[in-house]
């Protein structure tokens, strides 16, 4: 068993302008990864990660996720693909359904949120990989569209979700699946397994795959730091490829996650 890369978040309940210095807090620390949510209606998902990537050399930054209904899949591809190719090797886009309450309340909610992200995700990794896409779908219609500058290498596309049928989705279609913190242990293990079954039917077990696991800790814990190893000890040992560590809400710093995660390095 490998270690978990490891990566905190910086949650939309924190400033924007606090975002840089997080950033730069995280890649002195060797945090390897800094994780950002586009929750609505807070702070816009690519426009920070372009941020931290600029305040920054060497941090990964990633977003899980983007909600699908709110974009055309030709534009998120455009974008996607000129922030990595800015930042090459360092971008991480996650996709999904978003909160449904928030997508219905901007007019956005699809009727079959499965069969939207299925669609989305197959377009935007073709335009990704350089593919010129003519699709007519429920949801998804593109006439011969591909991108200018498509990224060289892509970045991974990432999707996230609860259920059986989106993890299997994310095995099946994306490079790998963020798995939230609502999740119990004995959920994580279900969707490690939905995922590689995803995997499985679309013959593509051998290919890399990023399992992420979300943990949400209390920065102010007392045992803070022990908290934290024994979450990475238990999650690498269900099949965590990356474990994110976000603090909570009402207490939302994420600056003494990134100082614990410094000390065990």
């Amino acid at each position: 068993m490998t270690d978990p890369t490891i990566g905190v978040t910086f949650r939309p309940q924190s400033p924007p302008e606090a975002l840089r210095d997080v950033a730069l807090a995280a890649e002195a620390a060797g945090v390897a990864q800094l994780w950002l949510w586009e929750d609505c209606f807070c702070e816009g998902g690519l426009t920070s990660a372009t941020a931290a990537l600029a305040a920054t050399e060497r941090l990964h930054v990633a977003v899980g996720l983007l909600p699908v209904p709110l974009r055309n899949p030709a534009l998120a591809a455009m974008e996607i693909a000129t922030v990595a190719r800015m930042f090459p090797g360092r971008f991480l886009p996650g996709l999904g359904h978003g909160v449904l309450e928030w997508m219905e309340q901007v007019g956005a909610r699809a009727a079959s949120p499965l069969t939207l992200l299925r669609e989305y995700t197959a377009a935007v990794r073709d335009l990704l990989h350089g593919r010129t896409v003519d699709i007519e779908g429920r949801y998804v219609r593109l006439r011969e569209v591909a991108l200018d500058w498509p990224p060289e290498p892509p970045p991974p596309l990432l999707v996230g979700g609860r259920g059986p049928k989106t993890v299997a989705l994310a095995g099946e279609l994306a490079d790998g699946v963020i798995l939230d913190s609502a999740l119990s242990l004995d959920q994580i293990r279900e969707g490690v397994a939905n995922a590689a079954a995803g995997r499985a039917a679309a013959g593509r077990a051998a290919e890399p795959f990023d399992t992420v696991v979300f943990v949400e800790v209390d920065p102010g814990a007392d045992d803070l730091e022990a908290r934290i190893d024994s979450a990475i000890t238990t999650l690498a040992g269900i099949g965590a490829d990356t474990v994110v560590f976000h603090p909570t809400g009402q207490a939302p710093d994420p600056l003494p996650l990134i100082a614990s995660c410094a000390k065990r390095e």
